[in-house]
């Protein structure tokens, strides 16, 4: 039986066999067909934990191995060998870039202020001002850089998926969209440009307009561009009843924002904690106030040509503080208005784009019955259209289902629009 297996194998691949394919085909045959697949896998499996014996691995619920393995002696003499370390943070160097330099460090916790040395395994290049390190106890000296403290909820804020949006996705903005991807994208993809010319990017940049125009599409749409890091920030995430909660937040997050090789900082609703000052003497005013103060500093902090970005967005502009918005902080306001005929035209196809409608819908001509509306309400004109179809019992949406959208979303859900409120604002 095994040398009619060998010379049947030998004439289809010309190698030989060994002891386990032998065994193998003995079982489950030599045609392509005759494998039962849950005897196959059972197979595999049962060979799979013979190798995992061999090479000593064990299948455990917690991770550990056996208790019979464990070696507790030499853990407890490795545990009292190793010298537990302090954190502290380097404030200064001094003599740097020579064999002779020290470090002033301050412990964590404590006002104590060291100077200290290097340990052998340490490079000069790792340490800068403001690093957290490790120091040993007994004779004090940097034995390792440690990752910066950042807070749990600033962690949080980052998005780790790229949002689906392009600008393909928005209508109506050409212009915007060109001023926004030369304060963002320009200096991370060219920066010799601005070195050549001699001048400072802007270091960021003000979204205001109506509720509904595409602030925060167009800001997604950047995350989506761009390979940066993107951290989405909420006003309201900003205000904490405890006092100086919401400023030691903005610190964690422009700490996080600089550790990052690139990295785009969007504030969204920034009149929540971006108003102008008062002499409100209420705690929770006073509380908003120092998280606008701290992000006004930030934004101070940082170097224009550097990979940081900020983008903010609001429809109230009119309440912001000015101190948060001078050159220097936000350098370029872009109003996002009320698209025009051509704009809403372009809106309409997008959002018409992944639905079935009859041909020959006339796109311009319900632009045109939709004057002062936000894309936004176009939108909801679209999903309206949608359901007329559905109530009908189509599976196709006809322009008379646009046309009675139209009437119910500029007639009925007028009196809910925030753009009125917006014109006598601005």
């Amino acid at each position: 039986m095994e040398t009619e297996i060998e010379n049947n194998h030998k004439k289809e691949t010309a190698q030989p066999l060994d002891k386990f394919d032998i065994d193998f085909l003995k079982k489950y045959g030599n045609g392509p067909y005759s494998t039962d697949i849950d005897e196959l896998e059972k197979e595999i499996k049962k060979y799979a934990r013979r190798v995992k014996k061999l090479c000593g691995v064990e299948d455990s619920d917690t991770g550990l191995s056996a208790p019979g393995k464990w070696n507790l002696k030499s853990d407890i003499l490795m545990k009292m060998t190793e010298e537990p370390l302090h954190v502290a943070y380097c404030t200064s160097i001094m003599n740097p870039n020579t064999e002779q330099a020290k470090y002033a460090v301050k412990l964590s916790g404590t006002l104590k202020v060291l100077i200290v040395g290097l340990d052998d395994g340490v490079s000069p290049t790792d340490i800068e001002e403001g690093t957290r390190v490790g120091i040993t106890r007994m004779k004090p000296k940097i034995q390792i850089p440690l990752p910066p403290k950042i807070h749990p909820d600033a962690s949080l804020l980052t998005v780790k998926e790229k949002p689906d949006v392009t600008y393909n996705d928005i209508g109506g903005y050409k212009e915007q969209i060109q001023m926004v991807r030369e304060v963002v994208e320009l200096p991370m993809l060219h920066p010799e440009k601005f070195v050549a010319l001699g001048v400072d990017p802007p270091k960021g940049i003000l979204f205001y307009g109506p509720p509904g125009t595409g602030k925060t599409l167009i800001a997604r749409a950047v995350a989506n561009r761009t390979d940066a890091c993107f951290i989405r920030v909420n006003g309201t995430q900003l205000i904490y009843r405890r006092t100086g909660g919401g400023a030691a937040m903005v610190r964690h997050i422009f700490k996080m924002a600089k550790s990052k090789k690139a990295c785009i900082l969007f504030f969204d609703e920034i009149d929540a904690v971006g108003g102008a000052r008062s002499f409100d003497v209420a705690s929770g005013y006073n509380e908003v106030q120092h998280t606008m103060m701290e992000i006004a500093y930030q934004l101070d902090g940082f170097d224009s040509r550097g990979n940081i970005k900020v983008l903010m967005a609001t429809n109230r502009p009119d309440t912001l503080d000015p101190a948060l918005l001078r050159p220097g902080r936000i350098d370029r306001k872009v109003e996002f208005g009320l698209p025009d005929l051509e704009g809403r035209t372009q809106i309409f196809k997008i959002q018409a784009k992944n639905m079935s409608c009859e041909r020959g819908v006339r796109f311009e001509l319900l632009a045109r019955m939709c004057p002062n509306c936000t894309g936004a309400d176009i939108r909801s004109v679209c999903t309206e259209a949608g359901v007329f179809a559905i109530r009908a019992r189509r599976k196709f949406v006809k322009e008379k289902d646009f046309l009675d959208a139209i009437n119910k979303v500029n007639m009925e859900y007028q009196k809910f629009s925030a753009t009125p409120k917006y014109m006598i604002y601005n």
